[in-house]
């Protein structure tokens, strides 16, 4: 473990954090990501061991790319790239919000951000890397007429859109990558784990912040994974994920608008 190198983006809290204190344990590289300065530093001396930072707020796809930019600079080869980084569902009377380039701001954040970073940091990776990226069991298909939800905004339905995109785009990305390059995952890590995020949507939990960074740390580390991809798991267990995921259509042209959106071309 200590010749390899994991970034974990959303590291300043919850399960973020949790998955970073246990991957600095072993003896690992830890490259955190946050979005605020202090609570980033905050989390450096929490985590401890070879732990280096990356701000980058990633309502801002400028931030994004300055991030890939400098870990790139840094000559860093990435083993695991665990896409962590996220809002949740907020309360039911949030307002619309809008990112810095003008996208709905849970699609920004939740999908769009870590998609144009996972694409940057591709040839950042190490033979064999993994690439997990941690969704959930709630999810709602895309209308593709008004994906920016400027109609009928409702939080949750926001949250559980981008939570589609996030899967839909493992599952296109796991068949646009050999897995000799890089293995492709999404998983639901725990139901209401008892993050601030949890607490703020539901006030109440169903299970722990260790459940979900054990479910994780299992795509990350297991013997048993290597080699698979293009799955999605509920905890441990594989799982079947909403049927537009699996339409490769809807996935196909969630990959042109996405690409778009963030200024990549789309091959």
């Amino acid at each position: 473990m200590k010749d390899r190198t994991f970034l974990v983006t959303g590291a300043t809290d919850g399960l973020g954090l949790d998955l970073a204190k246990r991957l600095a344990a072993t003896g690992a590289t830890v490259l955190i990501h946050g979005r605020d300065a202090q609570r980033l530093a905050n989390a450096a001396r929490d985590v401890g061991g070879a732990v280096r930072t990356y701000l980058a707020d990633f309502a801002d796809f400028d931030q994004v790319r300055a991030m890939a930019a400098r870990l790139a600079d840094d000559g860093v080869r990435l083993d695991v790239l665990i896409n962590n980084a996220g809002m949740g569902a907020g309360r039911r009377d949030d307002r619309r919000l809008e990112s810095k380039g003008g996208h709905e701001l849970r699609f920004a954040v939740n999908h769009l951000a870590p998609f144009l970073l996972t694409r940057l940091l591709l040839p950042l990776l190490s033979p064999a890397a993994r690439i997990v990226t941690v969704a959930s069991a709630g999810q709602s298909p895309i209308d593709f007429d008004d994906v920016m939800l400027h109609r009928g905004y409702e939080p949750l339905r926001a949250y559980r859109q981008s939570k589609l995109a996030q899967i839909a785009t493992c599952f296109e990305l796991a068949e646009r990558l050999d897995p000799a390059q890089a293995t492709v995952n999404s998983l639901h890590p725990a139901s209401l784990m008892g993050t601030k995020m949890v607490y703020e949507t539901f006030g109440y939990t169903m299970s722990t912040v260790a459940e979900g960074s054990e479910a994780t740390l299992r795509f990350a580390l297991s013997d048993d994974l290597a080699g698979i991809t293009g799955r999605y798991y509920d905890g441990v267990r594989e799982a079947r994920a909403h049927a537009q995921c699996y339409d490769p259509s809807a996935r196909q042209r969630l990959w042109r608008l996405s690409s778009e959106l963030v200024g990549l071309p789309a091959d």
